[in-house]
């Protein structure tokens, strides 16, 4: 007969089941709002933002990211889970999952800014479509070139490598304390942001709201975060990328 569960690895089952749930009703709503935004009108080029336009936008990348990103980085949020759980095991502090998760979200709210306020400069630029996308080809051929030659950098690759690598990060970064827990989920974000930032810049090229361009580059990042040859992927697509911005510079 079987040894009954300890104490320790029911309370770690439950915390995965939490998390899991939590992230696929989180992240379905986000994708709800998301396809329910895509089929709304959007404001009209000439109209300049008022303060309640810059914060809908800003909920709106916010929302968009969380959608995007939260997936693929699930898998470190339950490993912080069990990590904690059995650092209470061992009667040192435990740090509920949320401030870790909150930490991260914060880094990707900080690019939902940035990307808001380029979206207001080009708003006022006009240079952006009625799907919020490029007008002109060389603006998205630049765009995806420069994506291209960012799958290959060595920077992108080491971002890449902590992100598909929970428990070495854990190992290497994880803080003491609450505090601790919420710079630790901040410094995974960043690492985070640090692999997929231009990729989701991508969309000012390829339409904010169009749905199936952000559904396609959300599946690329959970590929290249969690397949076995991720790294491969990530090398590969971005050879596509460059070949793609070369070929809508040269039309």
């Amino acid at each position: 007969m079987a040894d009954a569960p300890s104490a320790v690895q029911v309370a770690v089952t439950r915390d995965r089941r939490i998390i899991i749930a939590s992230a696929v009703t989180l992240s379905a709503l986000a994708w709800a709002y998301t396809a329910h935004l895509s089929t709304q009108p959007l404001m009209p080029m000439t109209q300049p933002w008022a303060a309640a336009d810059f914060a809908f936008m800003l909920f709106m990348w916010t929302v968009m990211m969380v959608a995007m990103m939260l997936p693929s980085a699930t898998p470190m949020m339950v490993l912080f889970a069990q990590v904690n759980r059995r650092r209470l095991e061992a009667d040192r502090p435990y740090v509920p999952t949320a401030i870790f998760s909150a930490g991260y979200l914060v880094a990707w709210t900080t690019f939902s800014l940035a990307a808001t306020l380029i979206n207001w400069r080009l708003h006022q630029g006009e240079v952006l479509t009625s799907m919020m996308g490029r007008t002109t080809p060389w603006v998205a051929g630049a765009l995806l070139l420069a994506a291209g030659i960012y799958q290959w950098t060595p920077f992108k690759q080491t971002c890449l490598t902590h992100c598909r690598s929970p428990l070495g990060f854990l190992m290497t970064h994880q803080r003491e304390g609450r505090v601790g827990a919420f710079a630790t989920g901040m410094h995974h974000g960043m690492y985070c942001l640090g692999c997929c930032w231009l990729l989701m810049g991508l969309l000012f090229a390829l339409g904010i709201m169009n749905l199936a361009w952000v559904a396609a580059l959300a599946v690329f990042v959970l590929a290249e975060k969690l397949f076995p040859a991720g790294d491969i992927v990530a090398r590969i697509a971005g050879v596509g990328l460059m070949a793609w911005g070369v070929w809508l510079l040269a039309v």
